[in-house]
């Protein structure tokens, strides 16, 4: 097994898990494939075996790895979106963040989740994906998002007009300081925040989510994922912003923006011991009521 490793700056508190993910890396005579970026952040901090092999772009990670291992909370692992593609490579996610719900390894259970790893004890689950269409080609190759794609005001401008469209329909103007569409793996990020449902990730549709819309009778509508919606934007600035997951642009109030389901998926890593259902318990503290204990 070929393992490639993406992460960002740490601080040093993270630095020796860091090292007993190389050092297990090692003793099961595993290659580490390092992101150059990363490997550069760690100069001076880390011993990395003398074999680690440098990587680039997606083409050079689709050479040379069969996994892609994410050190970080969820944000690092939608980050390697832009890495994995449609190549179809695994990912999986050790949390060094906050919440990791696509980040669901803990950073005190790296010794066993690698094991697992190494030894096949794992299942892919694969994820839907939404892709972003305009006439000025928003995003570039990057226009999809495993999360959500979202619409919204800029910091200091006034609420916007949403027009929404699906199969060309009208559904509705929203008028709200933004809109969210999101996947079911998405859902409880954003969305969920702002009032959404949690989906189950097989649930084959998406969500639309206003972000505090100024109706109160509006509400989050569940759509199926073989539809196609459309949005134009009305409001007083001239501009406004959209976002694939963690990658934001500034947008011309007059470009129309379509969005669909994508025509690739990604397989996140479930190990044999964790399932949907446990994680949403563990994250959320299902269960749990302090007025018990």
């Amino acid at each position: 097994m070929r393992i490639a490793i993406y992460g960002r700056d740490f601080n040093d508190s993270v630095l020796p898990y860091i090292q007993e993910v190389f050092d297990h890396l090692k003793s099961h005579n595993i290659q580490p494939v390092l992101h150059h970026k990363f490997k550069n952040s760690l100069h001076g901090k880390i011993k990395l075996p003398a074999n680690t092999v440098i990587f680039h772009n997606h083409d050079e990670l689709k050479l040379h790895a069969d996994v892609l291992l994410s050190l970080g909370g969820d944000g690092t692992l939608l980050d390697t979106l832009s890495l994995i593609r449609n190549s179809g490579i695994p990912v999986i996610g050790i949390n060094f963040g906050r919440l990791g719900f696509l980040a669901s390894i803990n950073k005190n259970e790296i010794g066993s989740a690698l094991h697992a790893l190494i030894n096949g004890e794992y299942t892919l689950d694969t994820r839907s994906l939404l892709v972003l269409e305009s006439e000025n080609g928003l995003f570039g190759e990057e226009n999809f998002a495993l999360n959500d794609i979202t619409i919204h005001r800029r910091d200091n401008s006034a609420m916007m007009i949403i027009h929404a469209s699906m199969n060309n329909e009208f559904i509705n103007s929203y008028w709200a300081d933004g809109l969210i569409i999101a996947t079911p793996t998405g859902s409880t990020a954003y969305s969920l925040s702002c009032g959404g449902p949690i989906i189950y990730p097989d649930s084959e549709n998406f969500v639309v989510t206003p972000i505090a819309p100024h109706n109160l009778n509006v509400r989050p509508v569940v759509v199926p994922d073989d539809n196609s919606l459309s949005f134009e934007v009305e409001a007083r600035e001239s501009k406004f912003l959209v976002s694939c997951d963690s990658r934001t642009v500034t947008v011309e109030r007059s470009v129309k923006i379509t969005i669909k389901k994508a025509d690739f998926c990604v397989n996140l890593i479930r190990l044999n011991n964790e399932t949907y259902l446990n994680t949403l318990r563990n994250k959320l503290l299902w269960g749990i009521d302090t007025r018990n204990y």
